[in-house]
């Protein structure tokens, strides 16, 4: 031992007290108070008497009699010393018998402590120990490591070993995510520059064809008013031209005329009702052939032009009732032209009764007339204060009626292109009109719940039809006869005579307001159509109705009949148009004639064309 560890253990103890200056702490007795403060067997350092002297290392080195100490040796040397319980230098044995250690089950360090000084037979000190202990407990003066278990090295190192492998596996998973999100970090970069140079050559493109359509603006600006001037004088080309087939047709009729007269005379020397001297000793006929409206070619216009017609016979014949008349096939109806016709929706169509050529009228308050079927513009003309609603040929086919919003019928003479006669006695909107088969006469329908007979010739109304409780919204003539329909918004369809203007009868059957009544040429089958989209066929000799078929629920606008009078056509508001058998009433074909509603359907004397009119303003013709 060395000199400072004898100097230590030479000082001597310390009296036991049994009292503290400390009013709290706990009384002992004078056994324990070694135990209570340990510090007192450790000399002060600061104490001057204490002399420290450095131990040099060779001191402590020992000479092995078998040979020089190894690492190897200590090692062992140590655990067997460690596992027999015994020192672990070998020249010191141990002299009590070693004791076997139970570490099963760890234990909490006061036991530890307490097994511990048992063992070593320490009794007083283990009286202070557990005195204090407890003392210190019911104070709650120990912390929560304090009461552990007492830590197994070897438990230990295995739950760490256990947290280090799975920190192992959590790194490699963790590798694996990141080299997938750096591979798919990679990938949106490479698309990121891909979409980035596709945009910036879309970029280029888009602005070069910007340029391209400001050129082409800058360009199309220079050929706008020379098409606007190429395409009035057309229209003019085409009217001179219309003018002048009317005036060769005209003027041939005139020279056919003069030359039966001239033959006439020839033959019998007078003409062939019998000479009429007048004043001046000329002969002259008393049956004039009918002059158009408006008096004609004035340089031949009598006073007797002026007088009130009469209305013809009643027993007319019907020249087409024994006439073997074509039939429409629809097998093979397709599209063939598609015309922009009007700004606003097409209204109404006639054809011509003597040439191609194909008369309508829209809601922009103007009307044109297009050669059949190649559609080019013969003729067009404006007046109207609001839209025009209906239009009418005149038999000879030298004038058009148009009937219009503002509460006028206009008459227009196409040789002299303006209005010759305007109808103004209707209070309201005129929805209809319509030519007599002599041409002499004239029938509008009005929304002052009005029908009107007018006379071409003087431009005065000659009977009012009054009876309807609410709009006419069309009106016409039966073939060749003085017997005048009309059909209206208060669901009914009456016939008037145009001489007395007496109603003779009225069909009742349509559950709303009834737009359009269609005859055919022979007069034998009569049709209408209402809101409702429904059809019905009637029999005017029974005056019954034959049939009715449902096409609703949107509105039928107008129906037209082939010229045998075997299928009907039928323009609906959604844009549909219909084939209809009148036989049995089966749907022939329906397809979709234009994307907005369809408001006009007609077939020409030929039965080769139908052709459609819709509110975008396009005329379409099927063949």
């Amino acid at each position: 031992m060395s000199v400072a560890t004898a100097t230590a253990f030479s000082t001597p103890l310390p009296k036991p007290t049994t009292s503290s200056s400390d009013p709290s702490a706990p009384e002992t007795d004078g056994r324990s108070s070694y135990f209570l403060e340990p510090a007192a067997l450790i000399p002060d350092p600061e104490d001057d008497d204490l002399e420290y002297e450095e131990v040099p290392v060779e001191e402590f080195e020992e000479e092995e009699e078998d040979g020089e100490e190894t690492l190897e040796r200590a090692v062992r040397r140590m655990n067997e010393g460690r596992f027999f319980g015994v020192a672990a230098e070998p020249s010191v044995k141990a002299e009590e018998t070693p004791v076997a250690k139970l570490t099963k089950r760890p234990e909490v360090i006061d036991d530890y402590i307490r097994n511990w000084l048992s063992s070593k037979g320490l009794v007083r000190s283990l009286d202070a120990f557990q005195n204090e202990w407890y003392e210190f407990q019911q104070r709650g003066k120990l912390s929560e490591e304090d009461i552990t278990t007492v830590p197994d090295v070897y438990q230990r190192n295995q739950e760490l070993a256990d947290a280090l492998q799975k920190l192992r596996v959590d790194v490699e998973n963790y590798k694996d995510i990141a080299s997938k999100a750096r591979s798919t970090y990679d990938k949106l970069r490479k698309e990121r520059d891909f979409h980035r140079m596709h945009h910036k050559r879309v970029v280029q493109e888009k602005n070069r064809l910007i340029g391209d359509i400001k050129r082409l603006k800058k360009h199309y600006e220079g050929y706008e008013p020379m098409v606007k001037a190429l395409q009035m004088k057309y229209e003019v080309a085409m009217k001179e031209k219309m003018l002048m087939r009317l005036e060769r047709d005209r003027l041939a009729g005139k020279v056919v005329g003069l030359e039966a007269t001239m033959r006439a005379e020839r033959r019998t020397g007078e003409t062939p009702n019998g000479p009429v001297r007048s004043n001046s000793g000329k002969a002259r006929n008393d049956k004039e052939s009918p002059r158009p409206p408006g008096g004609g070619n004035q340089a031949t216009t009598t006073s007797t032009n002026k007088k009130h017609h009469t209305l013809p016979a009643e027993d007319r014949v019907n020249p087409y009732a024994q006439m073997d008349l074509p039939a429409l096939k629809n097998d093979r109806m397709r599209q063939v032209h598609a015309v922009r016709a009007h700004d606003a929706a097409v209204t109404s169509m006639k054809f011509h009764p003597k040439k191609m050529i194909l008369a309508t009228v829209s809601d922009d308050k103007t009307w044109k007339m297009w050669a059949f079927p190649t559609g080019e513009l013969i003729m067009s003309g404006s007046g109207h204060k609001d839209w025009i609603a209906e239009c009418d040929f005149h038999p000879r086919g030298a004038h058009l009626a148009t009937a219009s919003g503002d509460g006028t019928v206009k008459l227009w003479d196409f040789a002299k292109g303006s209005v010759t006669a305007t109808l103004g006695d209707h209070t309201q909107a005129v929805w209809s009109c319509a030519f007599q088969d002599t041409g002499d006469f004239l029938v509008s329908g009005s929304m002052d719940y009005t029908a009107k007979l007018w006379d071409v010739h003087t431009a005065k109304c000659r009977q009012t039809f009054r009876g309807h409780a609410d709009s006419v919204n069309h009106v016409g003539f039966l073939p060749y006869s003085n017997t005048i329909f009309s059909c209206s918004g208060d669901k009914t369809i009456s016939l008037w005579d145009a001489r007395t203007g007496l109603c003779s009868q009225t069909l009742y059957g349509h559950m709303n307001a009834v737009n359009y009544v269609a005859v055919s040429l022979r007069g034998d089958a009569v049709a209408s159509c209402d809101a409702d989209g429904v059809v019905k066929l009637w029999d005017m000799r029974n005056v019954s109705e034959l049939g009715s078929l449902d096409f609703g629920p949107h509105p039928a606008n107008r129906i037209s009949f082939d010229p045998n009078g075997t299928t009907l056509a039928v323009a609906s508001n959604n844009g549909a148009c219909r084939l209809v058998a009148v036989k049995d009433g089966a749907v022939l074909r329906e397809w979709t004639a234009h994307e907005d509603g369809c408001q006009v359907a007609i077939i020409d004397r030929h039965a080769e064309y139908l052709v459609t009119g819709g509110n975008d303003g396009s005329i379409r013709v099927f063949q």
